[in-house]
């Protein structure tokens, strides 16, 4: 089974993690809680039509792997709908499927507000850490490392204080991810 880097924060310091209810960051926060971590869930309500269902399936899969290291689910409201309008990401209407291009999926600004809103929650309250479940094979310039580099950078400036965006799964394919969460719910 592959092993993804662990975060460098310390094993008693709680690691925030932005769940979506997908596979990569529920397999993420269940290696990371197996691994000793405290974790603080993040979902992020943006108003998107599937969100219904990503909400659903996070509550399911935190209630399966329940541990005293998991701390309740905080729910963040960051409406999108106003920048998307009519998009197919919010209305549901001619969604891309598997044979779209991966641009077809692209949500311009997604990955900074999401992680900007998460991040800015585990500032004010002393965690200094944040997890993504973003992986390597990702072919958009906001899943890589100059991106998310520059974007701590930001989120740094003081008297902010600190905090480390990291990605446990970025070395990692779906397949590699799929064999670390073998046994999980």
């Amino acid at each position: 089974m592959p092993e993804p880097p662990s975060p460098t924060g310390s094993p008693d310091a709680t690691v925030g993690v932005l769940l979506s209810g997908g596979l990569d960051s529920s397999i993420l926060l269940a290696d990371l809680v197996r691994g000793g971590r405290r974790v603080q869930p993040f979902f992020i309500r943006s108003g998107l039509f599937w969100q219904a269902e990503e909400l659903a399936a996070a509550r399911r899969f935190l209630g399966a792997v329940s541990s005293p290291r998991l701390a309740e689910l905080v729910l963040l409201d960051l409406p999108l709908g106003d920048l998307y309008g009519d998009h197919w990401s919010v209305t549901g209407k001619d969604a891309p499927d598997g044979t779209s291009p991966d641009e077809a999926v692209y949500l311009p600004g997604r990955n900074a507000l999401l992680v900007i809103k998460a991040a800015l929650w585990c500032q004010t309250r002393s965690i200094g850490e944040l997890a993504l479940g973003v992986l390597g094979t990702s072919p958009f310039d906001d899943a890589k490392d100059p991106f998310f580099d520059r974007l701590e950078a930001v989120l740094n400036c003081p008297p902010a204080r600190p905090i480390r965006l990291v990605r446990p799964l970025a070395d990692l394919d779906k397949r590699a991810v799929m064999e670390l969460g073998q046994g999980l719910p």
